[in-house]
């Protein structure tokens, strides 16, 4: 090319410069992932054209005394009329003309499709510079340069290697990306796994090691030793990542090696689902189970998304179903149209079977542990039980494929399913389901069950109030409620008792005036344990209720609503019912019932005040008796 070129872009109208500029991509840095994965695109151009694998890289050059960063690939190049042609006219992609040209190998990896990608160079940059040279035979090199983007000047180059350079002239605003530890940082953050070798380079460093070299050189020649070898440059990514592989040729440790290099952490998984899908789409990944705690307090799930080994973004819920945002993986989609920063996902219908297949994988995976290997899923359920919750009551067809596999832990330790559950306690809960929040708080009246082989199982997770909403609603409940273990004495009666001698109504009366409440509910049951006095009983669905504004930080709270409920075989409310004195018999009333509500739930301030008060009280009045 002899003669100077001037020109303006040909943009279309709808790609404004300053758009691309300033708007079209929602991270600043994004422009290194841009610039790096258009070198890989040309590498891996030329890779399917010779047919070689010759020393291929992408490297790029931090060189902060020019104020520049130099992105160099010896991939395909340019002629002057491809300049033209894919640089010239913005959103004409040089990827998508090229695969038109290439299909036999159906797309070789090839990451551009949308043209746009290299004018994010105009991000951090006043000028952009693009040397390169074609592969093709007889080729001249070609420059081409900018300022803003829109007047350029197109000359020759004095490049004699085949590939491209383009070189950033940084402004002073955007001089962080001159710190070669800021570009490696996102480096690896865009493109630790993309396929071709990335080298990152830093101009200064390398001056710096040469004078070493040198120095090192002459003290070993002055000993007469051989100098030491210079340490060979490494790529900074991973060109064949785990996901990509067979899950056949993939062992343990490397799994676990992959989610501790990811997520930079020292913690393993739990386990892990290989998602490896050809058909109907394209989708490779690994979803790992770490531990999830039961109030999901900092917990933070990450799914890395992935284009051709090339980083999009984390958690984009279009393609993630929300329930396994708790989860940590990748997953690598080439098929997914994304927009043109490669950032969003268009929520079609493709996306949507992407999606349900996603679930489906992680439902068998749960089945296939519960069905063949169930005692070790026992030891993972602890941990995955409340992501399993949250999907069941999010995805109606994740609930479906894996209701059977729901466990839940009784206060003896054991797992049953809702089925072994319902078997073992047949005739005896009338399809209740009996529950603790606390067990410690309330094991007085979880003894009452379990001394009746009735199993009590365990639900103290912030998600358990409402699955076990979700739960009663099935279609296939059959009846099903779950009621916590002070809320009713169905299973508790003793149903062979005879009639009390004991009259409900002086003992009703009594325990109103003793606590001040005229609405409230006492009645007199004979209790399967006969040294339990009473029990405070308290509505179900109201208690939920209760718990869920407070969880969600509702100022409205509603009053509990206690209902009594007298042992008649015991000794001691007998004994309360013969008392005598008036005063006396209010005070031991009283206490019986902040006693039985102690076992629910603590007292609190002026409630723990009075009840110390009350039984100092007590004392004195029984001390006086004694005399």
């Amino acid at each position: 090319m002899s003669d100077m070129k001037k020109g303006n872009i040909s943009i279309h109208a709808e790609n404004i410069m300053p758009v691309i500029k300033r708007w079209l991509y929602s991270d600043k840095d994004i422009f290194i992932r841009e610039l790096t994965a258009n070198g890989c695109d040309a590498v891996t151009k030329y890779r399917m054209i010779a047919g070689d694998d010759e020393d291929l890289r992408v490297t790029v050059t931090v060189d902060t005394e020019a104020k520049e960063l130099r992105f160099t690939d010896n991939g395909i190049g340019m002629t002057a009329e491809e300049v033209d042609r894919y640089i010239n006219q913005v959103a004409f992609s040089s990827a998508e003309e090229f695969l038109k040209k290439y299909q036999g190998d159906k797309d070789g990896g090839i990451i551009g499709h949308f043209g746009l990608g290299f004018y994010s160079a105009f991000m951090p940059a006043d000028k952009v510079t693009i040397d390169t040279l074609s592969y093709q035979e007889g080729a001249k090199a070609v420059r081409w340069e900018s300022e803003d983007g829109m007047a350029y000047e197109m000359s020759d180059s004095d490049r004699a290697e085949r590939g491209t350079t383009v070189t950033l002239h940084i402004t002073d605003e955007e001089k962080e990306f001159l710190d070669s530890l800021r570009v490696r940082e996102v480096l690896e953050r865009y493109c630790g796994y993309m396929a071709v070798p990335i080298y990152l380079v830093d101009v200064q460093d390398e001056k710096l090691k040469a004078e070493e070299a040198e120095k090192a050189a002459k003290e070993a020649a002055e000993k007469g030793e051989e100098a030491p070898a210079p340490k060979a440059a490494e790529p900074i990514n991973d060109t064949h990542p785990l996901w990509l592989k067979n899950p056949r040729d993939c062992t343990e440790e490397e799994y676990k090696d992959t989610y501790r290099k990811l997520f930079h952490t020292f913690e393993e998984p739990l386990f892990w689902i290989h998602l490896n899908v050809d058909y109907p789409f394209n989708l490779k990944g690994i979803l790992y189970f770490p531990r999830i705690r039961k109030d999901f307090g900092g917990q933070e799930g990450q799914i890395k998304l992935f284009n051709r080994q090339v980083f999009v973004a984390d958690n984009i819920k279009e393609i993630i179903p929300e329930f396994l945002l708790l989860l940590r993986g990748v997953l690598d989609c080439p098929d997914l149209p994304l927009n043109v920063s490669r950032s969003f996902l268009q929520n079609d219908g493709y996306v949507r079977k992407l999606s349900a297949h996603i679930t489906k994988k992680v439902a068998d995976k749960l089945n296939s542990l519960m069905n063949t290997e169930r005692e070790k899923y026992q030891t993972y359920w602890d941990d995955i039980h409340p992501f399993v919750k949250y999907g069941c009551i999010r995805d109606a067809k994740f609930h479906e494929a894996v209701k059977g596999s729901i466990l839940f832990k009784t206060t003896a330790g054991e797992y049953l399913t809702l089925a072994e559950y319902r078997a073992r306690n047949e005739g005896k809960t009338e399809k209740k389901v009996y529950y603790t929040t606390d067990a410690a708080r309330q094991a007085a009246s979880v003894a009452l069950y379990t001394a009746r082989n009735i199993d009590v199982v365990v639900m103290d997770s912030i998600i358990d109030i409402s699955f076990m909403q979700h739960m009663e609603q099935q279609e296939d409940a059959d009846g099903l409620t779950f009621a916590r273990v002070d809320a009713d004495v169905d299973g508790l009666v003793d149903k062979e008792a005879g009639d009390s001698e004991l009259a409900l109504e002086p003992l009703e009366k009594l325990f109103r005036d003793a606590l001040g409440d005229e609405q409230l509910k006492v009645k007199l049951q004979p209790l399967a344990d006969g040294d339990l006095p009473l029990m405070l009983l308290e509505d179900e669905q109201m208690r939920r209720y209760r718990e869920m504004a407070a969880m969600y930080g509702d100022n409205f709270k509603l009053p509990e609503r206690a209902e009594v409920v007298l042992n008649s075989k015991c000794e001691a409310i007998r004994a309360l019912a013969a008392v005598k004195d008036p005063e006396l018999q209010k005070l031991l009333a009283k206490q019986y019932f902040d006693i039985a509500r102690m076992s629910t739930r603590p007292l609190e301030n002026e409630e723990l005040s009075a009840f110390i008060r009350q039984s100092y009280q007590l004392a004195a009045r029984l001390a006086e008796k004694e005399d």
